[in-house]
């Protein structure tokens, strides 16, 4: 009898959750950001977000949730309803980095369902116009002979511009002194104001300042030149050859998200990168696109699992630790 009541029951919640994921979505869904409003994450998301919900018909709504390199909004995400009407944005940093520096008090691959993994952004590396250096050559010079290392901006400890920040120092064997923000868009305001020395940037973030003359663009950290910094050399060009680095990015939902809604989320995304108009948006911000066969839930899953096994031991090597 017992078994009998507990199988209909399972039948019952079953019923219930494919009901739920045929009429999905009935209200709107919010994408939490885990960094500040105006930054190269938020924009991305923002022009995603606008064409999403013609696929999905409701509308999406974008949460700014800051703190400690991200790892508050993704707990957010994690701790959410699986239905589907919450989605964490997320990158390097805040689901790979984070694992091996922060007490997350979550799993970054057991307690999220990955959905698509969006473009990819090379960094660049930007100083402020006071420093003398007119290429990456006289910067590392300028860096080597500095009696106190340099001040370097990031979006706190384990985002993008941190690691960059530190594989820098692991290929050059320069200390940087990092001075951390709630976002990189407040670190390239101090930058372009002249309060800190240099970030290893997000292109998309500090292309337009650097076209301004308000900073300085040393490198691209890409084997080819940028599209829209085509004056920028790359790494290997200006003397710092093999410091390739891009920060990509992805949508995951809480795990026990119905794959019905997974799916319906990830043909939503696909959709948008597919569509002319948002993939111009997408590439004026310097971001790289993703390929057409990498789009699919376990691509993200599978990319996100590489780069724990890459990153790792590049951060629990230089012993960053927060609690």
């Amino acid at each position: 009898m017992r078994r009998a009541i507990w199988a209909t029951l399972v039948a019952m919640l079953a019923l219930g959750g494919a009901a739920a994921a045929e009429n999905y979505p009935s209200h709107p869904i919010t994408v939490i950001v885990p960094f500040s409003a105006g930054g190269p994450s938020d924009a991305m998301m923002r022009i995603l977000a606008e064409r999403m919900k013609l696929k999905l018909g409701e509308t999406i709504l974008i949460e700014n949730v800051t703190g400690a390199g991200g790892s508050l909004g993704v707990g957010r995400t994690v701790r959410s309803a699986p239905d589907g009407y919450t989605i964490g944005f997320g990158h390097l940093g805040t689901n790979v980095a984070n694992g091996a520096i922060y007490k997350l008090g979550y799993d970054l691959v057991a307690d999220l369902e990955p959905v698509v993994l969006l473009p990819s952004n090379p960094m660049i590396i930007v100083s402020k116009n006071a420093v003398p250096a007119k290429s990456l050559k006289e910067l590392l010079a300028w860096l080597k002979s500095r009696p106190v290392p340099a001040a370097a901006g990031t979006a706190g400890a384990g985002s993008g511009s941190h690691i960059a920040g530190l594989y820098f120092e692991n290929v050059t064997g320069i200390k940087l002194q990092y001075v951390p923000y709630r976002g990189t868009g407040p670190a390239l305001n101090d930058l372009v104001a002249g309060q800190i020395d240099i970030i290893v940037d997000q292109l998309s973030n500090s292309i337009n300042q650097v076209h301004a003359g308000t900073i300085r663009g040393y490198a691209v950290t890409d084997s080819r030149r940028a599209e829209q910094a085509a004056d920028i050399p790359t790494v290997d060009e200006a003397g710092l050859p093999g410091f390739h680095m891009t920060l990509w990015s992805g949508l995951w939902v809480p795990k026990g998200t119905p794959k019905e809604i997974v799916a319906k989320l990830n043909a939503a995304a696909v959709e948008a990168l597919s569509d002319p108009a948002v993939r111009k948006q997408l590439e004026n911000l310097g971001l790289q696109m993703t390929p057409l066969d990498q789009l699919s839930p376990e691509a993200l899953g599978n990319w996100q699992k590489a780069e724990i096994a890459k990153w790792w031991p590049v951060i629990k090597a230089a012993n960053v630790k927060v609690e």
